[in-house]
């Protein structure tokens, strides 16, 4: 059965890239975990020690926004056992032969919706309670936190929120005025230090998805649900995966009952975890 099982997640995560053997028979080591940056509390304070507790494999984890994350898995500058996105359309810009054949299947297991964290600390604090968001937004010297839109699904669900709120609240022009130029670099930060810029006083607000709130404790206001795009976070096995069985590993313990618990408590929505496409051959143990 276990060589049943090898052959079929060898072949499953890497017919195009053969690993060597040495590193396909590997039973352990570093399992490469590249995922969107809006997850790093989750992935490094408790998915990955307990993927460690439970496998005997080392989860290795680099955050970064999806999108500068695909784009380094297609320039071959990171080596990834497991792909983890915050918005579908990533993974369809690493499918097919024109885009290097590095995910042929992937699955969607939570999502977030976009919310408005701010300072406790911040002058503009005591207005939360009373003021519509995107008034406080405008006050002079407001600092504002928001992830690129080229390298971040967050950054564009950003700009996506602002527009619909321009056409809601009939404010025309309230994306220029809040935002200035789309890569403003006086708002525009990584994703993965948007959290901790926020908490030392940095900024006086941002966006995030509602799980990075929850966990960071960061008080928010969520934009009415007509207007409020939400990502949805997603898993795959890369193509030519260093150490295929350690991926499979991952991804079984990410969308089993231990790992779907911790999205919970994460403050994530859970979503039934079906692939794309839908005809896609999952290696053995994902479904």
């Amino acid at each position: 059965m276990l060589t049943a099982l090898t052959v079929l997640a060898v072949g499953g995560c890497a017919p195009s890239r053969t690993a060597p053997p040495s590193q396909a028979a590997a039973a352990h080591g570093d399992v490469s975990v590249l995922y969107a940056g809006a997850l790093v509390s989750l992935m490094e304070q408790r998915i990955g020690p307990a993927f460690n507790h439970a496998g005997g494999y080392r989860f290795q984890g680099f955050a970064g926004g999806s999108l500068a994350l695909a784009h380094e898995i297609r320039g071959k500058v990171r080596r990834a056992d497991v792909f983890i996105s915050a918005a579908p359309s990533v993974n369809r810009g690493l499918m097919g032969a024109a885009n290097g054949d590095w995910v042929r299947w992937y699955v969607p297991f939570a999502q977030a919706p976009l919310v408005i964290g701010y300072s406790g600390r911040s002058r503009f604090a005591p207005q939360w309670k009373s003021t519509p968001w995107y008034r406080i937004m405008a006050e002079p010297g407001f600092r504002l936190g928001r992830t690129d839109p080229k390298l971040d699904p967050k950054g564009a669900l950003t700009i996506q929120l602002l527009h619909a709120a321009a056409r809601y609240y009939h404010r025309p022009g309230l994306t220029g005025r809040l935002l200035g130029p789309q890569e403003n670099p006086s708002q525009v930060f990584a994703e993965e230090t948007l959290v901790g810029r926020l908490q030392a006083g940095q900024l006086d607000g941002g966006f995030f998805y509602s799980n990075e709130a929850v966990q960071a404790h960061i008080p928010f206001v969520t934009p009415p649900a007509a207007i409020d795009p939400k990502a949805v976070f997603t898993v795959t096995i890369v193509q030519g995966a260093p150490n295929p069985r350690g991926a499979l590993a991952f991804v079984r313990f990410l969308l089993g009952s231990q790992g779907r618990s911790m999205l919970r408590r994460a403050g994530l929505t859970l979503v039934t975890p079906r692939p794309v496409p839908a005809t896609a051959a999952l290696p053995p143990g994902i479904h």
